[in-house]
């Protein structure tokens, strides 16, 4: 929001101190977790995609599409929701931030400012109560949207009935005494909000699109009996509030968004129409891109990326996020070893993998290797930016095989045969499993990872998946090791942390839910680090929960960091005004385009 804005929630904070929100929950993969294959370094300035990447790029050879009303673009392959309640992705969110809006929203220069909300909000001295005065605005089917609206969406989204990955973050609102949020609606045009305790980012979250509103009658007219939430969103022509609504979708093939005249600030839309082709082959849609088919695309092959990042079309763009791989704490693997053992044989594996090779030959443009799960230019909550480090990700690699294998004979009681040539032999053999979604970055770095535990004696067998089966197989822990990719949902280390709570909607590593005696025994410990870090008035005390927390994390060896996200995409040199956040999402409604 504005900076008078941030003026106000400095004032309250330091008024009582600086408190936390959030909780556990759910991707972006949220926060968001990742679908594409742009498996990227971040740092903590967004970016605008207009004028140009460099004035001394090579110009692309790509055709231009002369169709100046419509932009065509390629994200990802088919989303798992469209209802931006239940949505957990990077791709996902990107559509809902183009089709939805709530009382705030990201402007070109990544600074929160006023949507639905009618100025800033009025905040209280402690910062707990909030007041929120509404534009008059309307749905895309012209019935009037309310400040009821938000009241019946977020008591809808924080219910775990709707079982939405984000409803975690409803946990910094105050509740009822029958359960509900103490949010109301004095009038039609008024929010009131109680927050338990001051929130550091509070007003990031009111941009995110879990808090965006939803219609309650066609939710309820599609799914009366609540037996399937997302329902109402499931086909096109759903009414929505933001810039496009969605007017075609060719499940698997396309989808079509058309400029919504009921938009707030419909007057500003430029292009009238966005046109998704739905894919992960990345080569089919890079050969789309060359054609002319495609203006935008956002996942690259990785043996096109070397051809293609010093054309002028050739963007990164800075994110906050990391790219890592991780075990299903309760995996068959583990049974018969304690958690120490489950844990150094995990470590092994951490040991060897090149992290510094994965990000010059995976990413190929500047990833830094990953040295912790929160990325190093987050944050700390602290007015500081987060520093911690747990190993010198640059020299992970072939040079740790001998403590490696040291590590697995005393996990498994096997003994390895050294073969002479750095790789060794176990006594009884070892195979894994390695589960990951289509797209030739995942791809490659699965082979990359299969070749690294090799060197251990390690078999590991690649199954590759669609998007929505492969979200679906990794929360309900269906797999022994497996592909992550967090993007953070605001700028705070807790919103990392939070993805792997007991509770957490995408704690796909599965701790604490059925532990056996090799799953970390001492889970309640991590929940109520981070319960306490969410209540925590002293800063300095609540990052250093944080940093107790992300320990306890990277003890396990379940979750690996690999490299920090950065953002890569193409576009063409006849569009202009798109721009995006360092949490992912990218904005298309006011982008220019221009016939050639």
């Amino acid at each position: 929001m504005k900076k008078k804005l941030v003026a106000l929630v400095l004032a309250s904070a330091m008024a009582v101190g600086l408190g936390a929100c959030g909780n556990a929950g759910s991707l972006k993969e949220g926060g968001n977790a990742v679908s594409g294959s742009n498996a990227a370094a971040a740092t903590s300035t967004g970016s605008e995609a207009a004028g140009g990447n460099a004035g001394d790029k090579t110009p692309s050879s790509a055709k231009l599409n002369s169709d100046a009303s419509t932009l065509y673009i390629n994200l990802a392959s088919e989303p798992q929701h469209l209802d931006p309640a239940l949505n957990n992705a990077v791709d996902g969110a990107c559509l809902a931030v183009n089709s939805f809006v709530g009382l705030y929203t990201y402007d070109k220069d990544d600074k929160l400012t006023p949507a639905i909300a009618d100025g800033d909000p009025q905040i209280s001295d402690d910062g707990t109560q909030w007041t929120i005065k509404l534009k008059q605005t309307k749905w895309s089917d012209g019935t009037d949207l309310t400040a009821k609206d938000f009241v019946y969406s977020w008591n809808r989204a924080a219910n775990p009935d709707t079982a939405a990955d984000y409803g975690y973050l409803f946990d910094v609102i105050a509740k009822n005494d029958d359960g509900t949020l103490k949010v109301e609606a004095p009038d039609d045009y008024t929010l009131t909000i109680t927050l338990n305790n001051p929130c550091a980012y509070f007003d990031q979250l009111l941009a995110f699109p879990v808090f965006d509103p939803v219609p309650q009658a066609s939710v309820e007219a599609a799914d009366p009996n609540g037996d399937n939430p997302g329902n109402w969103a499931a086909e096109a022509g759903f009414v929505s509030n933001g810039a496009y609504t969605c007017t075609a979708w060719n499940h698997d093939a396309s989808m079509e968004y058309t400029k919504n005249p009921n938009f707030y600030d419909a007057d500003n839309v430029t292009i009238d129409k966005l046109n998704f082709m739905l894919s992960a082959d990345d080569t089919a849609t890079f050969a789309a891109y060359n054609s002319g088919d495609l203006d935008f695309i956002d996942n690259i092959s990785t043996d096109e990326v070397p051809n293609v990042k010093d054309f002028s079309d050739f963007y990164i763009a800075d994110m906050l996020g990391t790219v890592y791989t991780g075990f299903n704490v309760n995996a068959s693997l583990f049974d018969g070893m304690t958690e120490q053992q489950a844990s150094d044989f995990r470590k092994a594996c951490s040991l060897v993998i090149d992290r510094q090779y994965l990000a010059d030959t995976v990413g190929q443009t500047g990833q830094e290797p990953a040295g912790s799960y929160v990325p190093s230019a987050m944050s700390d909550g602290n007015g500081g930016i987060w520093s911690q480090t747990y190993y010198d990700a640059a020299t992970t690699g072939a040079d740790n095989v001998e403590e490696a294998v040291k590590l697995l004979e005393s996990a498994t009681g096997y003994t390895f045969t050294d073969n002479g040539d750095g790789t060794y032999t176990p006594s009884t053999p070892i195979s894994i499993e390695y589960l990951t979604n289509s797209g030739s970055t995942n791809e490659k770095a699965a082979q990359l990872i299969q070749d690294d535990l090799s060197k251990l004696g390690i078999e590991v067998n690649i199954k590759t998946e669609d998007w929505k089966v492969f979200i679906s197989d990794r929360q309900n822990g269906n797999y022994t090791m497996c592909r992550g990719g967090w993007v953070a949902d605001y700028d705070d280390p807790s919103n990392m942390l939070e993805v792997f709570q007991t509770s957490s909607g995408n704690n796909d590593m599965q701790f604490g839910k059925n532990p056996t005696s090799a799953a970390p025994q001492n889970w309640a410990d991590y929940d109520k680090l981070l319960e306490e870090a969410r209540t925590e008035v002293d800063t300095a005390k609540r990052t250093d929960d944080l940093v107790k927390a992300e320990k306890m994390l990277m003890d396990t060896n379940a979750v690996i960091p690999l490299y920090f996200y950065n953002d890569i995409y193409m576009m063409k040199s006849n569009v202009s005004g798109v721009y995006m956040t360092k949490t992912g999402n990218k904005y298309f409604m006011y982008a220019t385009k221009t016939a050639q």
